[in-house]
Formats: C-alpha cells, structure tokens, sequence
C-alpha cells in the first residue's frame, strides 16, 4: 500500500502513536495497518534503529511481522480509550490500575546501557547509551510502550486536545503559551475551518 509520510504533530510520541491512525485530507489512512506499515513508522518516529529494523525484517517469519502489527493496533485502540476517557484534567494516581496492559509490555524489556563513540560534532571521546535487545519482532512494541508511559508519566493531561477540524480524529498535547491551540496542522484543518467559515460568512449576507 502507498501512504503518505507519517504525521508527528502531537508534540508527544505517545500521542503520535495513536496517531498512526488519522485523516488528515479527508481520506483515513492507517500507517500500521500491516507489517511493512508498522516498520516504516517506527523509522519515522526513529523508535528503532534503521538496521535493527532491517534485521528483524529479514529474520521475520512469513505474516510474523503482520502479527506484530494487529497487536500494535489492538494496543493503540486500547490507548486511545484511556486517553480520550482521561483527557482534559491532571491524571490522578488512581488511574494506575487501569495500566495493566502498559505495564504487562513494559515489563518484558530488555534494556541495557553500553558504552559507545560519542556522536556529536566533535566525534571525541566515549558516551553512555541505552539500548535494548532485539531478539524477535514483538520486541518492536517495546519502544512504542516506552514512549506511551513516557507520555502518562510526564505530561500534563490537561494539556491533552482533540484536533476542532471537521472529520479529523488527531490528538495532540497544547504546549503553547495560552494553550490555544485548535488545531492538528493549522495549514491543513486550521486553514479549512477558516474558509468554511468564510463561505457561512458569504452565504449569510446574500
């Protein structure tokens, strides 16, 4: 299937990931509705290495891949029901019980930190990285576990804000300065809004 670049207007990788689901121009578009999809989206959430991609890709089992994929949908409709129902106040702490699921995937991690060349301009020097075992294709959800509990632990879900647009079902956290915003992509459902508005407008006076 041909998809358009992912969006990642969320300002919460969190919030992306239920937003690999969306319809941005009127037609719905599901950027992990298969193996491939899911691949191609944690490469531009830079979730996974690319060559950790490329071997978990070539190491996969026919349809072990898609599997991995409905899983991944199961767990983001999941998501989005806890976000949607908590959305709009401070999270309270007795939310926890409702984690399970989150805490059940993050619980099979296998992180670990090793020391690495430095990657910055000066390329001098040794640094400390954290990375993790790849060892079959369902560790692909453990990225997209990290960033969702990153997302519940630290951000603000007052700030957390359905797109107004008309048909448009993206998420995002409001990290403006008066939280105002309105929309996903102001040059796609901001400008729209504004025109319909335009046209009500025209209608009107005649």
């Amino acid at each position: 299937m041909d998809r358009p670049p992912a969006v990642f207007i969320a300002d919460s990788l969190g919030l992306d990931f239920l937003n690999s689901i969306a319809t941005p121009v009127d037609t719905p578009v599901d950027w992990i509705d298969d193996g491939d999809g899911l691949i191609d989206w944690l490469a531009q959430a830079k979730l996974v290495p690319t060559d950790e991609l490329e071997a978990l890709r070539a190491r996969a089992k026919p349809d072990e891949l898609d599997e991995v994929a409905d899983q991944a949908r199961a767990l983001r409709e999941w998501f989005r029901g806890f976000v949607r129902k908590h959305a709009g106040r401070p999270l309270a702490a007795t939310a926890l019980k409702e984690l399970g699921p989150l805490n059940s995937l993050l619980e099979q991690d296998e992180v670990f930190s090793r020391i690495e060349p430095r990657h910055d301009d000066s390329h001098r020097g040794l640094a400390l990285r954290t990375t993790r075992h790849w060892r079959s294709p369902r560790s692909l959800l453990l990225p997209i576990g990290e960033a969702m509990a990153k997302f519940v632990c630290d951000e603000d879900f007052s700030d957390v804000k359905a797109c107004e647009g008309h048909n448009c079902t993206m998420l995002f956290a409001d990290h403006t300065r008066r939280r105002a915003r309105r929309w996903c992509i102001m040059a796609v459902c901001g400008n729209r809004a504004k025109q319909a508005a335009h046209r009500s407008r025209l209608k009107s006076r005649q």
